[in-house]
Formats: structure tokens, sequence, C-alpha cells
């Protein structure tokens, strides 16, 4: 039975590969570089718009990080509405919350401001105010958004405009929004073209202000994102995989710099340019195991997701072993992390122990004290039902597999 449904997943995957290349892949128009913010609001006045909601979180609302923003607007006689609740994992309330807003303001589009939460929650947002009578657990997986426009019209998500304050989550171009569900602690993905922000404003100066430890978690998020879908199978294009070894090579670069100096406005520009390239990559090239883990932890324990996927990598690319020592090899040498006579075995190995030693000098722990053995069964199952069959991962888990990974991660 379990050979059965590997050659399912298979089969499955091959034919989602084919699909994608049918996707119509419209990418988003980036504005960038110092002060770009304050473009984007005649951007948005030369659309005709009159009427945004603004989608952020406590967070920055107290560091006044949006002022520049919400000035920017004001100055182009554009009227903004705000939902500033936005938690780090976004749940289902907050999605309804900001539609509440939306929907009483008359608003036209939607602003995501911030990290992966608030634009998972704008992006969500925006595809219940396409499908008004579709609950959101009714758009969990693939394709749930655009799909019942056969059945419910043609309309479409607003104008999405994404603001990354954080260089990680790559959130600003890819289809996917992740949401958590309060009641049952589960934490899955939307998944739909039609969610992808039609701009991306890589603003250096709203990174200037992060914290060390958010600097490098989400620096080692967008890392994740390049190296999951570099190493993946079917879905990958050779844009995806440029973009993907892009990603990589400049992380390795800059995010030791941005971590050290949060003022080295290049380092941060760089990072920010990076998260956009992961988020590029994995949007066609997809995620893997990592995702799948990190993802459920976060929604068992409320682990951020940069640090969830920060400390899990390693693992999971252990557990693959010889299957994706080609891939690994060719990213260390673009990391810079193997030496001249190694192995293609010897590279892939130098990758890993040089990540598991980045995220030492990152001071990301490389443990998780928050486990409970009597959960692991639990995580194991809702990570397998995310990842299989969708996910075009290089090594299929088994339940006891994904349970001995979990396990390993226990401090």
């Amino acid at each position: 039975m379990w050979g059965l449904k590997k050659v399912y997943y298979r089969i499955y995957q091959f034919v989602m590969g084919l699909g994608m290349k049918l996707i119509p892949w419209i990418e988003p128009t980036i504005i960038d570089g110092k002060d770009s913010i304050k473009k984007l609001s005649e951007v948005i006045k030369g659309k005709g718009i009159k009427s945004v909601l603004v989608v952020t979180d406590p967070g920055l609302m107290s560091l006044n990080l949006p002022e520049s923003l919400f000035a920017a607007l004001n100055a182009a006689g554009i009227k903004y509405s705000l939902y500033d609740k936005v938690q780090p994992n976004p749940t289902i309330d907050n999605i309804e919350a900001a539609l509440k807003i939306y929907k009483a303001n008359n608003c036209q589009a939607i602003i995501a401001f911030g990290g992966g939460s608030p634009m998972d929650c704008a992006k969500a947002t925006g595809a219940r105010v396409a499908r008004p009578n579709r609950p959101v657990t009714g758009m969990r997986g693939l394709f749930k958004v655009i799909l019942p426009a056969f059945k419910m019209g043609s309309l479409v998500p607003p104008p999405l405009f994404a603001i990354p304050t954080t260089a990680g989550t790559g959130s600003e171009t890819t289809i996917a929004a992740v949401v958590s569900d309060s009641q049952t602690h589960e934490k899955y993905p939307i998944t739909d073209p039609v969610i992808r922000p039609r701009y991306a404003v890589l603003d250096p100066l709203l990174t200037v202000g992060l914290p060390p430890h958010i600097t490098a978690t989400t620096g080692i998020d967008a890392l994740t994102h390049a190296v999951e879908s570099y190493i993946g199978k079917f879905y990958n294009s050779r844009d995806t995989r440029h973009k993907a070894v892009l990603a990589v090579e400049i992380i390795f670069k800059n995010v030791e710099k941005a971590f050290k100096n949060g003022k080295d406005l290049e380092a941060r520009g760089q990072m920010l340019l990076a998260a956009y390239y992961g988020g590029y990559s994995f949007t066609r090239g997809g995620v893997g195991y990592i995702h799948g883990i990190g993802h459920n932890l976060g929604g068992m324990y409320g682990v951020p997701h940069g640090l969830a996927m920060s400390v899990v990598m390693p693992y999971v690319l252990e557990w693959y072993g010889d299957v994706v020592y080609k891939s690994l090899a060719e990213l260390a040498d673009v990391a810079g992390v193997s030496k001249s006579g190694m192995s293609q075995s010897e590279k892939a190995k130098a990758f890993i122990q040089a990540l598991k030693e980045l995220n030492k000098r990152l001071n990301i722990p490389n443990k998780f004290d928050c486990i409970k053995d009597a959960d692991i069964p639990t995580i194991a199952e809702r990570a397998l039902i995310e990842c299989n069959p969708t996910y075009p991962v290089p090594k299929i888990m088994s339940k006891e597999d994904c349970m001995a990974v979990i396990k390993s991660l226990k401090a």
C-alpha cells in the first residue's frame, strides 16, 4: 500500500509539473531602492484607486513604521482604513476582521505592510473579497480561489500591494498565504495564482530597525525557500533555479552583515532582493518537508515561521541523504563553502555543515524545547497531509520517518 501511495504522489507531482507550464505567471512589478515607499502612492493614484485597506501588525504600529506610508497616502489624497491586529501566525479571525473593515469602508485595494504574517492575512482577505460565500477553510490547498470562478462568477481579488519590512518570507511575490486555525491549532497554506501581489516595494529603510534575531531568522527563511525549491522535482524551471542560486549566493554574502550592522543599507537592500528571489523560486518550484514540519510546529506551539525554518532545515536535508547531494554540492559551490578536490557528497555535507555554523553565528538555536512527545504523531500527520502529494520533495517521507525527524528536533 505504501509503495502505491508513493507512485501516486509522483504521478500527481509530474502532472502538476506539466500544469505549471500552462499557468500565466504574472510577476509583481518591483519598486525598489531607498525611500521607494513614497513612490507607491502615485502608482495607486494612477490606477484610479481612492480607498485602500492597510493590513499590518501591532508591533510595527508600536514602532510607528507605517507612518511614512500613511503620510504618502494622505499626500496623494488616498483614503486608507487600517487593520493592525494581525498575529504572528495570522488566524481565520484576523482575516474575517480585516474583511469586515474592507467592506465597511468600500475599499478598492489592499496594502500589506510587514512581514509574512500581514501579507498572508492580506492575501487571504483579498480571496474572501473575491469569494464572499466561500470560508477560509474552503480555500485550503491548491487553486481553491480561482476554481470556484466557474460556478460563482469571474470576480478576482482586489489589487494587492506588498511592502515587506523583513527580508525573508518572499510573500511579496508568492501565490501562497499561510493561515492558522485557532480552534484546531492547524496551520496550512492557501495557494492560488490570483492572490499574488501586483506590486512589491523593496525599501531597505524599512528593515533598518529590525532586531538582529529577526534579521537572522527571516534571512535563513529566505535561504530555506531557495534551497527547497532548488532541490525539488518536476516543478522547477530554468528561471526559478537561477533565481534560487542568486538567492543563496546573496544570502551567504550579506545576512551576517545585516545581522551585525542593521544600518548597512547595501546589505539590507541585497537581503530584500534575495528574499524576493527566494519567493520567486519557490512560487513555482515549491517547497518540501522543511516547510511542512515547520508550519505545524508553528501551528501547534506558535513557533515563529522564520525560526522554525531555520532550525528544521539542516535536519531535513540530512534525512534526504544522497538523493540531494548533487543539488547541495552545486549550492555549496555557489555559497563558497566547498573546497577544491571535494567529492560531490563532501560538498553536500559541507553545505549542511555551513548552514549549522551560520545558524550558530546568528544565535539561532539547533533544537526546540517546546516539543512534547505526545504531540509528535499529530505534528507528523498534519505535516504529511500538507506535503503529500502536492510538494515536489526529492524523497518521500512516511509517518515514521517524519516522526523521527521531529523527535530529533526536540531538546
